[in-house]
């Protein structure tokens, strides 16, 4: 049987699409391999959002090239947004690639490797899925891991002017939300605990089947208002058995009052939003073309901080954007500081073809971007250490969702505030997937420990006779991930 390796660039979108390539891939006859060397089909799913991902992309590119020159027969694919982006032009500047296909086209991934072993030559296929979208499933992947990905729509019609993703993934389309919630009450009843939406403005969703009632605290006469929070509701209604459900990345703009309204009334919400920002300067968010202010930021996050008081809000920033003064990057810090984030992605600006900010001039030093950055990310550090000392003592309910280093008598998750939580002291215990409760002993840099609950413990022993197996055995293989960004906007 013919056999394919994919190793994944960038963000979870890019994950949960490489996910979708294992299924087509599986379901076309091909077998995973661990190791690219022995595979027959190399896929390089990429990221087009930040530079260094197409230097990464060009480089494996490079090392894979002298493989292919002692394996002529082996076929090297290029997907996701690179692809999309660049086209023939990879071709071009990698002879070595046989096929460039974007997004929308892993459905015909298989046929088009077919045509490549007929003797066809390299091939690219790039053609948004515009009037007929189509949202592929990888339930066989997602089937005995704790977590899981579910798209509910894609592309972006922001339209932000340092962003490529309206190129690279076309404009909004939305997944009819009968097929969100059948998928997501699947991967419940195969044993998947939290279920994470997936979209470029995730919470910009409307159903196409219009099948959804308006949402309390909904606006007809709001132009931000979208019918998120009712998809939301309808999963929460339709699938109990789902123990939490999160989203990313929301646009600012469409956390409305339905939404907040939701967060609070929810249990199945876990209490983390991961809220964009970009700037606090409101110069450089209207160069952006960001389509909100900070004021309008702040009183947003403030009224989700009312109504859920122990929510953690986490974000993206970028520094060094064309025109950026030291009185706008100062504007940053303070509303860093301000919100209080307990998790922060930072980036350096760098120009990205086809989007509106290439023909402003980049002037910010490339060393006064590095500086900016450091006193970014050591701003974020100090809030987040803070909130991890504070949390030392404490009561948590972690999800657990694999092994630690440590091996079988040490495990880690995450909390609903999106915690990292390494659990230690487990001896004799498989907790993978299970919802524990851990009392914090420790603060580390980046994370918690923690220690097992004397009642969980008692409880988790009881259990593990009847553990299900898939779940027990980890299920979903480990996708090579090459981290990019968490593909905000």
């Amino acid at each position: 049987m013919p056999r394919y390796a994919i190793t994944t660039f960038g963000c979870q979108m890019n994950v949960h699409d490489s996910e979708r390539m294992h299924e087509v891939l599986r379901g076309a006859g091909y077998v995973e391999s661990d190791d690219p060397r022995a595979a027959d089909v190399v896929v390089l799913n990429t990221c087009s959002v930040r530079e260094k991902a197409e230097q990464k992309l060009l480089s494996e590119v490079g090392r894979l090239a002298k493989l292919k020159r002692e394996r002529p027969e082996l076929v090297l694919v290029v997907a996701g947004c690179v692809a999309q982006q660049e086209g023939e032009k990879l071709l071009t500047r990698a002879p070595s690639i046989d096929l460039v296909v974007g997004p929308d086209n892993i459905p015909e991934l298989p046929r088009l490797v077919d045509e490549l072993s007929l003797g066809a030559p390299p091939l690219v296929r790039t053609v948004f899925d515009i009037e007929e979208p189509r949202f592929l499933t990888a339930l066989s992947v997602a089937a005995g891991s704790p977590t899981a990905y579910v798209t509910i729509m894609k592309g972006c019609d922001e339209r932000c002017s340092f962003c490529i993703v309206p190129y690279t993934r076309g404009p909004e389309r939305y997944r009819p939300s009968d097929e969100i919630v059948a998928e997501i009450a699947a991967l419940a009843a195969a044993g998947v605990r939290e279920v994470t939406l997936l979209g470029q403005t995730v919470n910009s969703y409307n159903d196409p089947q219009k099948a959804l009632p308006r949402a309390p605290g909904a606006s007809a006469d709001d132009p931000d208002e979208s019918e998120f929070a009712a998809l939301l509701r309808r999963i929460a209604t339709e699938v109990p058995d789902l123990k939490r459900l999160r989203y990313t990345s929301p646009h600012p703009r469409h956390l409305t009052p339905s939404l907040i309204q939701a967060h609070a009334e929810l249990s199945v919400l876990a209490r983390h939003v991961h809220l964009p920002v970009q700037s606090g300067s409101d110069r450089i968010l209207k160069r952006m073309i960001r389509r909100y202010t900070r004021a309008e930021y702040v009183t947003r996050t403030a009224a989700l901080v009312r109504a859920v008081p122990d929510v953690a809000l986490s974000t993206d920033i970028i520094v060094g954007f064309p025109g950026e003064t030291d009185d706008d990057f100062a504007a940053t810090l303070s509303l860093v500081r301000e919100i209080g984030y307990k998790g922060l992605f930072g980036f350096k600006y760098s120009v990205r073809p086809y989007t509106p900010a290439r023909k402003l001039p980049d002037d910010v030093p490339e060393a006064v971007k590095s500086e900016r950055l450091a006193r970014l990310f050591e701003a974020s550090e100090e809030l987040l250490g803070a909130h991890l000392r504070g949390l030392v003592g404490s009561g948590q309910r972690v999800l657990v969702e694999a092994e630690g280093k440590e091996g079988g008598a040490s495990f880690s998750g995450r909390t609903e505030r999106n915690e990292i939580v390494h659990i230690h002291g487990a001896e004799g215990l498989d907790l993978r997937g299970e919802i524990v409760d851990v009392s914090i002993v420790r603060a580390n840099k980046h994370s918690l420990q923690g220690e097992l609950t004397e009642a969980a413990r008692a409880a988790a022993r009881s259990l593990a006779p009847a553990a299900p197996k898939a779940r027990a055995a980890g299920g979903r293989r480990s996708l090579p991930v090459l981290p990019v960004s968490p593909g905000g906007h």
